[in-house]
């Protein structure tokens, strides 16, 4: 395998993850799933759990890099800052594991993914099912949500000659890559 990156979309209520591997230049779904942290008693078990269930997939797949969903800016404060602590805390596993993180907005991976910023959940959903060969969405998108991170990080990050190519979304993905979709 040429690279394998973990993405997440972090989160208080579920945590979704996703691990692909770039063999050949080509994705492939390693996994996809979500940490459920609904039942756990406050929020200091549940950032735990976030950092224990981050450094178990770690541990697991052996990420070389971690996409990470930043925290969108929203009306309640403090909604906002519990999904940052959430976030803080995946990335101090990554950082503990020594595993470079690249944080994206929504509205970049949404774009990377559909080519619009504003997509749905359900139209990101489909996008990878389509690109990954997934057989079903799951009931829940956090887990598509965190696939999703780690395929923008894939279209954004894929080096050539040791730069970074960076790409704003499919049309100039597929530019540089014809005969990528087949």
């Amino acid at each position: 395998m040429e690279k394998i990156i973990l993405g997440i979309d972090p989160g208080t209520t579920v945590m979704g993850f996703g691990v692909i591997a770039i063999e050949n230049k080509q994705l492939k779904l390693i996994t996809l799933d979500e940490l459920l942290l609904h039942k756990l008693p406050n929020h200091e078990m549940k950032l735990k759990r976030i950092f224990e269930k981050t450094l178990a997939i770690i541990d697991q797949y052996h990420p070389d890099e971690l996409a990470i969903e930043a925290p969108f800016f929203g009306k309640n404060v403090q909604s906002m800052l519990k999904l940052g602590r959430a976030q803080g805390v995946a990335m101090a596993a990554g950082l503990y594991r020594e595993i470079p993180i690249t944080e994206y907005s929504p509205k970049k991976i949404k774009m990377a993914i559909t080519g619009n910023g504003n997509a749905s959940k359900e139209m990101v959903a489909g996008m990878l099912k389509n690109l990954l060969g997934l057989k079903e969405i799951p009931k829940r998108l956090d887990a598509t949500d965190g696939l999703a991170a780690a395929v923008c990080h894939y279209f954004n990050m894929n080096v050539v000659g040791g730069t970074q190519k960076s790409y704003s979304g499919w049309g100039a993905f597929l530019k540089d890559n014809p005969g990528r979709i087949g």
